[in-house]
């Protein structure tokens, strides 16, 4: 595969694995010459039978891929792993569309336009994208109990009976189950954490409409938004394992030099395509 790898022009390979599987660990470690390079927190939300309620006092605008893309190369072309491709990314069928969140009354008027929004950029903001992974794979939680199933069902049973009571019901995980990647994730300002979550709670609702049991994410450890993230615990990650070889002597990149040396920074960019 290494092989592969280099006949295609890759400069690194890089592999993920839970950071407590030690034997998978000690395997690319020891026996193949990777080294342990990031440990980013995969965060996971049930998707509930009722809506989640966005507060009022934001307002989520929908933007165009050509937007998007204006955005994210501006604000995050030097983010770790963002791709170089982003366009791709955007204009893919799978890509459910980018969000942009700012406090309501920013904008005298409707959307502004990208042009507009960076030349006189607010003081907080959020923005994230949302990939339909459900149309090319899904999932299943196999081995719980008949008590569990039980308990699940009835919470879901509750949530659609009550939604006012907005009971945090248990998805129908333990069927293959389908779900929505939120990628793209970025924000500035003292209220970036909350539009965060607004704009997560709207990611919520999209899943919902779909049929979606849960929504993911992917964030760097020390993820500043991360607070405003929705997740389970145990749904949840916090420590997945990237491992990483270089495959060359030279670097493409000039004086950035050796990646597999270089300091994690606050936040990275996950291809939607590879997780």
């Amino acid at each position: 595969m290494e092989e592969w790898f280099r006949e295609n022009g890759a400069e690194y390979s890089y592999i993920a694995t839970e950071n407590d599987n030690h034997a998978s660990v000690k395997l690319f470690t020891h026996k193949c010459g990777y080294a342990k390079f990031r440990t980013p927190s995969i965060l996971v939300q049930p998707v509930f039978a009722h809506r989640v309620k966005i507060s009022k006092t934001i307002t989520i605008f929908k933007l165009t891929p050509t937007e998007a893309e204006t955005l994210y190369r501006h604000k995050f072309s030097t983010t770790e792993f963002f791709p170089k491709d982003i366009d791709a990314i955007l204009n893919n069928k799978l890509n459910l569309g980018t969000f942009l969140a700012v406090p309501k009354g920013t904008f005298s008027c409707n959307w502004p336009g990208i042009n507009e929004f960076l030349t006189n950029r607010p003081e907080s903001w959020g923005v994230l994208s949302v990939w339909n992974c459900k149309d090319v794979f899904k999932l299943e939680v196999r081995g719980a109990s008949r008590m569990t199933k039980g308990l699940a069902k009835t919470t879901r049973l509750m949530d659609r009976a009550f939604p006012w009571l907005k009971v945090p019901s248990v998805p129908e995980v333990f069927r293959p189950f389908g779900f929505h990647f939120m990628y793209g994730l970025g924000g500035e300002g003292p209220l970036s954490v909350k539009l965060t979550k607004a704009l997560c709670d709207l990611a919520h609702n999209l899943a919902a409409e779909s049929g979606c049991g849960v929504v993911v994410t992917e964030v760097a450890s020390c993820e500043p938004l991360k607070l405003g993230i929705p997740h389970w615990k145990k749904l949840s990650c916090d420590e997945d394992l990237w491992c990483i070889k270089r495959l060359g002597e030279d670097y493409s990149d000039g004086s950035v030099g050796d990646w597999t040396k270089s300091r994690p920074g606050l936040s990275i960019f996950v291809d939607p395509r590879e997780f």
